[in-house]
């Protein structure tokens, strides 16, 4: 072929060095940036409300199924940037209380979902070397035998791990978590073990499913929603909160920096 005419642009050229360019400046970002995080403080205990996979799924033409399969890809990719960044605890919610309302085939598909991913993480190699806990927090009579059984089989599997710990909340709804320690007071102070008076937010606390955690520091919601939607309501009292128009399994690694980021450059007042 003969060569282009001088001054002659191929139109070809323009878009292909647009999106080397484009590659190039994003990695370059996305390095700088996880420098400037590793410098600082990351928070200890990072909560994660992973919303979009549906819609995520309709924007590529994809089926629910398949939406909720890529979310639980990008779930993989966020332990092993939370393991980069020594985060030591991390909290998703993968199923809440109101979540038991969408349609039988796309429950059925989620604890489908739930029961092969736990049962995956008993063996999970990244799980064992990094000795990393796994619990479930939530109503767990709510879920079927077979996900409470995986639910078993990945706790037995990580119970005398310590290094870093990492919670699913499913069939898990703030308020009716709260409701359960007042009844289980309520009881105490029935029974006569417990002084009404010596009831404090401690002993609130000492009650919900997180007990023996400390609050996120962080929550961080996708898909453009800016609530907490009944999540972690009596832990996240003075929760930093960052949200992102992206789509869960749409996350990358330069925008969950960014929320890391975000959450280093503020000052965290504790109502002061």
């Amino acid at each position: 072929m003969a060569d282009a005419k001088k001054g002659e642009r191929d139109p070809g050229a323009s878009p292909y060095l647009a999106h080397i360019v484009g590659d190039t400046l994003r990695d370059l970002t996305e390095r700088r940036l996880a420098e400037l995080v590793r410098s600082e403080p990351v928070p200890k205990h990072l909560a994660i409300i992973m919303d979009g996979n549906r819609r995520f799924a309709g924007q590529h033409g994809m089926g629910v199924r398949d939406g909720h399969q890529a979310g639980r890809d990008t779930l993989e990719e966020l332990l092993n940037w939370c393991l980069e960044l020594e985060i030591k605890i991390l909290t998703v919610y993968a199923l809440s209380t109101e979540n038991f309302s969408r349609s039988p085939e796309e429950l059925e598909g989620l604890m489908d979902l739930f029961d092969r991913s736990l049962r995956d993480i008993a063996t999970d190699e990244r799980v064992h070397r990094h000795q990393i806990r796994v619990r479930v927090i939530g109503n767990r009579t709510a879920l079927p035998a077979r996900v409470q059984e995986a639910i078993e089989i990945a706790e037995r599997a990580t119970r005398d791990y310590a290094a870093y710990q990492y919670n699913v909340a499913l069939a898990y709804g703030g308020r009716d978590e709260i409701v359960q320690a007042i009844r289980t007071l309520a009881r105490d102070v029935r029974d006569g073990k417990l002084d009404p008076d010596a009831i404090d937010s401690e002993a609130v606390s000492r009650h919900l499913y997180t007990r023996d955690l400390p609050d996120p520091d962080l929550i961080f919601r996708t898909s453009g929603e800016e609530r907490i939607s009944n999540f972690l309501l009596w832990q996240s009292a003075y929760s930093e909160l960052y949200f992102s128009d992206v789509m869960w399994p749409g996350l990358t690694r330069l925008e969950f920096l960014r929320a890391i980021r975000a959450f280093q450059l503020r000052r965290r007042r504790y109502g002061t």
